[in-house]
């Protein structure tokens, strides 16, 4: 079984094109969330779509679902978002050097 780091997690759930505007909408949405059905109405997602690529999102710890009464609201775990983006910058303009390539030959 290969372990997946939370970083690697979210990248991939993110390499999808209907997660990651999900996810865009979300972080526009910002801490109140939106509804599964507002969301599915603002990307023109059928509810088991949604409800898969949601999932998705959720499992690699980039969403949070709350239930309030019969609706489900969904945001971004800004926190575990934040985590992701500084593993990407994290060595930002450190300096690499390059090195040659050796001849194949």
């Amino acid at each position: 079984m290969t372990v997946t780091s939370p970083p690697a997690r979210a990248l991939a759930a993110l390499g999808h094109d209907a997660r990651l505007s999900i996810f865009r909408l979300l972080v526009r949405a910002g801490d109140v969330g939106l509804r599964v059905g507002d969301i599915g109405a603002h990307l023109g997602l059928a509810p088991s779509t949604l409800a898969h690529h949601l999932s998705t999102l959720v499992d690699a710890g980039l969403v949070l679902q709350d239930k309030q009464g019969r609706e489900v609201f969904n945001r971004v775990d800004f926190p575990a978002m934040h985590r992701v983006l500084g593993f990407l910058t994290s060595e930002c303009c450190s300096g690499v050097t390059a090195q040659p390539a050796e001849d194949a030959a």
